[in-house]
This record gives structure tokens, sequence and C-alpha cells, in this order.
């Protein structure tokens, strides 16, 4: 397995669309493998093919269960249902150091396909269903700052863009 690079902000492939994914070759099961590893050993919940600077539709996301972490690669994954809402602190590894309140969807439903060509489908709520929000918005060329108000948008890029050009 392979550290890979996480591109950051304002990196433009970040904000590019993926493309879906028609076929799992190896190419494809390496790279999710050196995904996990890189998310890991960056301390993620989560990562997307584009933040390593592939545009295509996969992410992989730590599901927890108790102090044991247990990653999933999914493929082509979308939300299919969400429900209520909730204002909680996120973070990206593709924009360090900065953390910012978000409003998010608390429940959400997601499918996709596994590395290993099986249909997958989970209802998540809390963190992890805020995982695979972010996660799914990397893949539409969408960031969590994204998300700001206009006056926190533009104190956000004064400073961090400053703070980077140090």
């Amino acid at each position: 397995m392979a550290l890979l690079e996480i591109r950051v902000y304002p990196d433009r492939v970040l904000r590019e669309t993926a493309k879906p994914i028609d076929e799992i070759t190896d190419e494809i099961i390496r790279l999710s493998q050196d995904m996990i590893e890189t998310m890991r050993l960056a301390r993620g919940a989560g990562l997307a093919a584009n933040q390593v600077g592939i545009p295509i539709r996969l992410i992989v996301v730590e599901l927890k269960s108790g102090k044991v972490g247990k990653p999933v690669a999914i493929i082509n994954p979308e939300i299919i249902s969400s429900e209520s809402e909730e204002i909680s602190e996120e973070g990206c590894l593709s924009v360090p150091g900065y953390y910012e309140y978000i409003n998010r969807p608390k429940k959400v439903s997601v499918k996709g396909v596994t590395i290993d060509n099986a249909p997958f489908q989970i209802e998540c709520e809390g963190h992890l269903a805020r995982a695979f929000q972010h996660e799914i918005d990397h893949l539409n060329g969408r960031l969590f700052i994204d998300y700001l108000s206009p006056v926190k948008k533009n104190i956000f890029k004064k400073r961090y863009l400053k703070q980077k050009n140090r």
C-alpha cells in the first residue's frame, strides 16, 4: 500500500465533479486500499478520491464500532434519503487546521457498491451520517466551507489563504 498526497484548498481538483465508476478494476481496488491507509494516517473519518487528485466516484469511510474502526470503500455512493437537521463542528483533510459548525441532515440513507461489487446500503445518523455527506459532497465538487454564510466565507478566505501563503 502507498500513502497518497491529500490535495488541499484551493486545488482545482477539489471542485471537479467526479466521474462514475463503470468497472471495478485492480487499479480501483488498489486505490481504495491506499485511500484507507492515507485516511487513517491523516486521522480522518473519510476520504474521497478527488481529495487525492483522482476525480472518480469512490469514497472511503471509517465505520466505527466502539473504539475499533472498520473502513469501507464505496463506489458511486449516493444519498437516497435524509431526515432532521443538526449543527455540528466539521473539519476536512483538504482544509487542514480549519473547523466550523455546519448544518446538515442528522440521519441519512446511503447506497452504492462495495469494492467487492456487492450492493451497499446503510442508514446512519450523527457523526457517521455527517462523514458520508461530507465525502459525497467532495465527489460533487463541494467543500464544507461552501455551507458558510457569506461573511464567514470571506473571513475564512482571508485568514486561511493568508496563513497558507506564509
